[in-house]
């Protein structure tokens, strides 16, 4: 079984909201850590928010969803910031 590092976790989540949004053009995610938690801060173009975020935030939940998992069994904290 695949090590999850901070490295693969920030490529799940740039390879998710590149699939979403349907280019790599302009999505990037930047991490750093604030408080002992690994904060991922995605940044989309501002067409393709909507996409990313989904209908009454469910997209977003669900991406924070597969964090808390991958979290979970790395004994760490992920976070999702989605910059508009």
């Amino acid at each position: 079984m695949p090590q999850i590092t901070d490295e693969n976790v920030k490529t799940l989540v740039e390879d998710i909201a590149k699939a979403l949004v349907g280019s790599a053009e302009g999505v990037s995610v930047e991490p750093f850590e604030d408080n002992g938690e690994y904060v991922l801060e995605l940044t989309v173009p501002e067409e393709a928010l909507g996409k990313v975020i989904g209908k009454s935030g469910r997209t977003a939940k669900a991406i924070r969803s597969i964090l808390d998992a991958v979290g979970e069994r790395a004994n760490k904290r992920y976070v999702l910031d989605i910059v508009e």
